[in-house]
């Protein structure tokens, strides 16, 4: 199991493959990333206390293809119920990095956030 790079608003986030992530709640603060592409290589994760004005550093500490997944987990003092966060893909270059459109989830309902094509849900 490779860990990905803490970052100041992470307690833990560990790699896994996403048939092997294990059932977890986000009312306890925790979630699961999915790359939920076919083709698309997730390599930025970002969370935003003050509604998209500025952003934290990147959560993922590696790259994450299609399929994979990754278990992050909020600090007690940075786990509010709504939560903003942005994705950034790899771009067709392999170098610069595409970000999504900023969104909002309820992070003390979701335990799964899934990023699609153009397209985020949660479970």
């Amino acid at each position: 199991m490779t860990l990905l790079k803490l970052s100041a608003a992470l307690v833990f986030a560990a790699f896994v493959s996403a048939s092997g992530a294990a059932a977890q709640t986000g009312a306890e603060c925790v979630f699961t990333i999915h790359n939920d592409t076919d083709e698309n290589t997730l390599i930025g994760f970002y969370t935003s206390e003050d509604d998209g004005s500025t952003w934290s550093d990147n959560w993922l500490g590696r790259q994450m293809a299609p399929g994979q997944s990754a278990k992050a987990e909020f600090t007690a003092d940075t786990c509010a119920c709504d939560q903003v966060f942005q994705a950034g893909w790899l771009g067709e270059d392999n170098v610069s990095e595409i970000m999504d459109d900023p969104h909002t989830i309820d992070i003390c309902e979701a335990s799964n956030v899934y990023l699609g094509d153009d397209e985020v849900s949660f479970d």
